[in-house]
């Protein structure tokens, strides 16, 4: 595209270097009104300066792709209410064998869990049970943490919902769901593999041997005195011990009342009026308020089998290649009608600031790709970075895992998708379909160079940081100093792997 006038190059570069600066730190002194707002600010900002009609802001603005986040955003909500996560949480501390083995299921379960249910869902959910986790198996949290982020990145490019630029590209490429699983699923497999093998010899210090479960429950049990005798190990005193002392303690008061209460139901000489003040007990409950709860429970597993049904029936039509909007719409819309209750309460746990942000971002973009700035850049680019050799993909990933980096990867995608692919239909002995795969690979693991690389880095930074209890602060230089050499290297070894 050639340049456009030149006040509306210079207003439309400064619209979307407002927008820019918000997206990637929302918190700035002089303007500390957010990514959403920022968002929105920098749309405006093009239809005031007149880089973009208002008619041409509102055709900016995908419906498909919104569509498609606002149905994934709901299918997770009942997801997370019928003990999904819970269930796959649980798989990870089930028969730990130790600090290793809990890294490398946490690696594994988080790449699957974002490959189906989105990076930034997984983050949320699984954020404070691992700090929890690692506070019951007294490890460093930094490790878990790590591999949480890294690893829910990297599941995530395996499909066409793991993530927002994924959801782009598929809508944009109509590449269907199944090939884009076939086609990034292998280089996803070895990612995560190198991935694990790398968090584990950079934090090899840091995981060291738990200690015997069995010894804890002893001393739990009643060997305490035997302790007492001489000085208690230090690991006696930690918050994990601790928590298993006061929970077999709760248990021992909660069978002596229930023997209490069994022993004062038997009394035939008790009267029916209890004196609450002399500490007499209420009569054990009736059998009709016990079916009712048997009722209540049954019908809740109905409803939970009910939504398992759904989503995986979900998942199978987009396999089958139905359109993925409306296929996530409608699962959405049958998981609300078989809730058979308000449902207020569920959409309200719907991320709409991300549908705000996604939308502001769609006008903004438009208008800065109208400037040409971006056409010309990619000109100069563009004779160098095609896919049809090992260099022209060498620096075609580094411009992306650059500028993924500063103008985070959604507007990289936006601004460079189209373009890349008309680069490589021009090219002969080029896939167009393995240029939109090559895109959504190094995009995607991209997320892992730096902390605002991803918003699913900042979702567990800022998790971990506000978590009510065992804090942690992952910072910028921390997630650095993993994040540089996993990035580069997973893009290096997934990149032959994508098929087209």
């Amino acid at each position: 595209m050639a340049w456009a006038a030149t006040h509306k190059v210079a207003l439309g570069s400064i619209a979307f270097a407002v927008f820019w600066i918000l997206a990637v730190f929302p918190a700035v002194p002089f303007l500390p009104i957010g990514r959403t707002a920022g968002s929105l600010l920098g749309a405006s900002l093009m239809v005031v300066f007149q880089v973009i009609s208002p008619n041409q802001a509102f055709d900016a603005i995908d419906l498909p792709i919104l569509g498609l986040l606002f149905g994934t955003m709901v299918v997770s909500v009942y997801l997370e209410r019928a003990d999904l996560f819970k269930y796959l949480g649980s798989g990870l501390s089930w028969r730990s064998r130790g600090p290793k083995d809990l890294l490398c299921r946490i690696c594994v379960l988080s790449a699957l869990s974002s490959a189906l249910f989105t990076n930034d869902t997984t983050c949320v959910i699984f954020t404070e049970f691992v700090l929890r986790l690692c506070k019951q198996h007294r490890v460093p949290v930094l490790p878990y943490l790590m591999a949480l982020a890294t690893s829910s990145n990297i599941g995530s490019a395996a499909t066409a919902i793991g993530n927002p630029q994924n959801l782009v590209i598929a809508v944009e490429s109509k590449i269907s769901f199944f090939k884009f699983l076939v086609g990034v699923l292998p280089a996803m497999a070895l990612g995560i593999f190198v991935n694990t093998v790398l968090l584990l010899l950079f934090y090899w210090k840091s995981l060291k041997p738990l200690p015997k479960i069995d010894d804890r429950h002893a001393i739990a049990a009643g060997d305490v005195e035997k302790e007492t005798e001489h000085d208690p190990p230090n690991w006696l005193h930690s918050p994990a011990v601790i928590d298993d002392l006061l929970r077999l303690e709760s248990r021992r008061s909660s069978r002596s009342s229930s023997s209490f209460r069994r022993s004062r139901s038997t009394r035939s000489h008790v009267p029916e009026e209890f004196d609450e003040e002399a500490g007499a007990l209420p009569p054990p409950p009736s059998s009709p308020p016990l079916k009712t709860t048997r009722a209540s429970r049954l019908r809740r597993k109905v409803w939970k089998v009910c939504v398992y049904l759904v989503t995986l029936a979900m998942l199978a039509a987009l396999l089958y290649g139905l359109n993925l909007s409306w296929t996530a719409l409608t699962a959405a819309v049958v998981l609300i009608v078989l809730d058979f209750s308000d449902a207020g309460p569920c959409l309200d746990q719907v991320s709409y600031s991300l549908l705000v942000f996604f939308s502001g971002m769609f006008v903004t973009v438009d208008g800065f790709n109208r400037t040409g700035a971006p056409g010309q850049l990619w000109k100069a680019v563009e004779p160098h970075a095609r896919i049809d050799s090992v260099s022209g993909i060498a620096l075609l990933s580094l411009v992306v895992v650059l500028l993924s980096n500063v103008a985070s990867n959604v507007p990289t995608v936006l601004l460079l998708g189209s373009r890349v692919a008309a680069s490589a239909a021009a090219t002969s002995g080029a896939s167009v379909t393995r240029a939109w795969l090559v895109l959504a690979w190094v995009s995607t693991v991209a997320g892992n160079l730096t902390l605002v690389g991803s918003a699913a880095n900042l979702i567990v930074s800022e998790q971990a940081r506000r978590a009510e209890s065992d804090k942690f602060n992952l910072s910028f230089w921390k997630h650095l100093a993993f994040g540089v050499p996993s990035t580069f290297i997973v893009i290096a070894v997934g990149l032959p792997l994508i098929q087209g």
